[in-house]
C-alpha cells in the first residue's frame, strides 16, 4: 500500500472515528450554525483511485469527470445555503503543489487564513473497488483548525448516480439538515 493511500485510510478512520465517538443522540442533533454569510474556502476533493483497477488502467475520464461534478454540487450547495466562497487564486500555486488537501498537517487551514476564509472545507473520494468507494468531506473553522462539520460514507457502485447520492446524503446529514 503506498504512503498516500496509507494516509487516506487514516483520514477515513478519523472521519469515522470522529462520529463514532460522539454521544448516541449527538449524530442527530444539528450541527452549530455557521456565521451568516460565512466564508468558505473550498479546496475541492481529491480522487485516490487505490484499487487494483486503478494499479493497472490508471486515471480512468468517467472518475475525473465525476470528482468536478460532485465539486460543482459542493459549491452550488454552499452557495444556496448563503455562504459566500472564497477566491482561489492567492493560493492557486500553493494549492496546486498539494498532493491532498483533506490531509496535508493542516496546510487547508493554513491556506485557507491567508485568503482570510470563515472554514475550510476539504474532500476525498477513495476507490477501493469498482464496487466500493468511500467519500469524506471536512470543514473546519479557520483559524483554530477545529473540525465542524464532517461526515464519511461508502457508497457501492461506481456510477453518477451513486457518487450524487452520496455526497447529497453528507451534506444533508453533516452540513445542512435539509
Amino acid at each position: 500500500m503506498t504512503r498516500l493511500a496509507s494516509l487516506a485510510l487514516l483520514v477515513s478512520g478519523a472521519v469515522l472515528l470522529l462520529n463514532a465517538s460522539l454521544p448516541a443522540g449527538a449524530q442527530q442533533t444539528s450541527p452549530p450554525p455557521l456565521k451568516d454569510g460565512g466564508t468558505v474556502a473550498f479546496l475541492g476533493l481529491t480522487f485516490l483511485d487505490t484499487s487494483t483497477e486503478g494499479a493497472i488502467n490508471g486515471v480512468r475520464e468517467d472518475e475525473t469527470r465525476r470528482t468536478l461534478m460532485l465539486q460543482d454540487m459542493v459549491r452550488s450547495r454552499f452557495e444556496q445555503e448563503g455562504l459566500t466562497l472564497s477566491d482561489l487564486s492567492p493560493i492557486a500555486e500553493e494549492l496546486e503543489r498539494t498532493v491532498n488537501p483533506s490531509n496535508c498537517y493542516g496546510c487547508e487551514v493554513r491556506m485557507a487564513a491567508k485568503i482570510k476564509a470563515d472554514y475550510v472545507v476539504t474532500g476525498l473520494v477513495q476507490k477501493v473497488s469498482n464496487l466500493i468507494l468511500s467519500m469524506n468531506l471536512v470543514m473546519r473553522e479557520v483559524p483554530s483548525g477545529k473540525i465542524v462539520r464532517a461526515r464519511s460514507v461508502e457508497i457501492r457502485s461506481n456510477t453518477d448516480d451513486s457518487w450524487q447520492r452520496g455526497m447529497r446524503y453528507i451534506l444533508k446529514n453533516a452540513f445542512f439538515k435539509t
